[in-house]
């Protein structure tokens, strides 16, 4: 069963397991969207050469028809790729049949010397699947197909002993041009894995495993520096009287105080928020795509009243408060450190008045 299950992880995950694999699926697609769209440049100059020689070349005229086709379409893959999304499936099956165009140009260089054994199409088997990081199932699927119509075509073209030859060489090349898909396929995605983890230990909280102080900050500027962006709300909070805790039970309940306020956060927003801890006992939430100051109270209200209820303390009619200072973002500040000095005046607002545990920026 271990070998089956190797065997599949290889096949259908890139050599690493299935959850792992999805994870980094968005990552491995762009990988193949940036080094895609630069082969079709390449692609497009190359068949653009072949079609302007063809036209005063007698020997390379009888593959006009096709260099203008393939000029043609990379010029549209070319524009396709700047509208297309980097980890849609649009663009993978773009990529594919682009792979397919290579692999139709090997099999028209072919015929056009019968006499001699395929080199050009046994060289895109070799060549195309190390440039293309996907679930090496795929990638056999469309070598074998390329191979076994090849084979059919080449049948009725070639003489009988070079099509023998040639038979050979597309079993061989294709099993070789799977295992090299797999090879790179593999090594690549471990790098994935391995830069993954290491961005994400760069990025975590140590104490909470939420967002540290520099992932908050370089996320939160990367939403407010899309002009797209022009609605959000950041939220920061603070634990009352956090050096009282510290003092009366040990630092060693502090840090589990923290800790559980960051669990408290990490289990509330889960999905296109940002939150982290900023340092000491200070968090940030940042709420994206909404201004509204009702949602911006009932936010705030939540995290205060349920944070008391989850944070316990050795003492247990003893419950935290929580102190919120709020800053709408309606596109008018530029980066991080603006709205951040907005939630900051908010946030000691709040603390100033006892009536209210939360106040918002105006």
């Amino acid at each position: 069963m271990k070998i089956l299950r190797v065997i599949y992880n290889y096949l259908f995950c890139c050599g690493v397991e299935k959850n792992k694999y999805d994870e980094l699926k968005s990552d491995v697609y762009i990988s193949n969207y940036r080094v895609w769209r630069k082969l079709h440049y390449l692609m497009a100059a190359v068949f653009g050469l072949l079609f302007f020689s063809s036209l005063f070349n007698e020997f390379m005229s009888v593959n006009t028809v096709f260099y203008l086709v393939a000029l043609i379409y990379s010029l549209i893959a070319i524009v396709m790729f700047f509208f297309v999304e980097k980890d849609s499936l649009l663009a993978q099956f773009i990529i594919y049949i682009s792979i397919s165009f290579l692999l139709l140009f090997g099999c028209f260089i072919t015929q056009n010397k019968p006499e001699l054994p395929a080199a050009t199409f046994v060289v895109f088997l070799l060549i195309t699947p190390m440039f293309v990081i996907d679930r090496a199932f795929f990638m056999a699927l469309e070598l074998i197909t390329a191979s076994v119509l090849f084979l059919i075509w080449m049948h009725a073209i070639k003489p009988f002993p070079i099509w023998q030859l040639d038979v050979l060489n597309c079993v061989t090349y294709t099993i070789v041009g799977i295992v090299l898909n797999i090879i790179a396929s593999s090594i690549r995605i471990k790098e994935f894995v391995l830069t993954r983890e290491i961005n994400i230990q760069k990025d975590t909280d140590d104490m909470t495993g939420l967002c540290n102080k520099g992932s908050l900050t370089r996320k939160i500027n990367e939403y407010l520096e899309d002009g797209n962006n022009e609605k959000g709300i950041m939220f920061l909070l603070d634990v009352d009287h956090f050096k009282e805790i510290n003092d009366t039970y040990g630092h060693d309940i502090g840090d589990d105080v923290i800790e559980q306020l960051g669990v408290f956060l990490g289990e509330r927003f889960k999905d296109e928020e940002i939150v982290g801890r900023f340092g000491g006992d200070e968090f940030i939430l940042f709420v994206k795509d909404t201004k509204e100051p009702e949602i911006a109270n009932k936010i705030a209200t939540d995290i205060y009243t349920g944070a008391s209820e989850f944070v316990t303390l050795p003492d247990e009619d003893r419950k935290i408060c929580i102190s919120i200072g709020i800053a709408i973002y309606e596109g008018n500040e530029n980066n991080y450190s603006e709205i951040f000095k907005k939630a900051d005046i908010a946030l000691y607002r709040a603390k100033a008045d006892a009536s209210t545990r939360f106040c918002i920026y105006e």
